[in-house]
């Protein structure tokens, strides 16, 4: 509860501090890049406050490229 209220808190706070920049200079597009990185941030770090299993990207690095690495180990013997 208090991680996650901790979270929105500093999300508000990089909110504040940024946002009047962009709208100030006037850029929209990147403004929009920003919403969704940040809320993508925000829901990933709520759902590891809440201790949900989040799959690690180099799992499917891994997953890709084993066969390939058996294959050249096997090659090596």
């Amino acid at each position: 509860m208090w991680a996650i209220l901790g979270i929105f808190v500093a999300a508000i706070v990089i909110v504040l501090i940024e946002v009047p920049t962009l709208l100030k200079k006037g850029f929209k597009k990147e403004l929009w890049v920003f919403s969704i990185l940040l809320l993508f941030g925000i829901g990933l770090s709520i759902a590891e406050a809440l201790d949900a299993k989040i799959p690690n990207p180099l799992d499917w690095i891994a997953f890709v490229f084993k066969p390939f690495s058996d294959f050249l180990f096997d090659l090596l013997k």
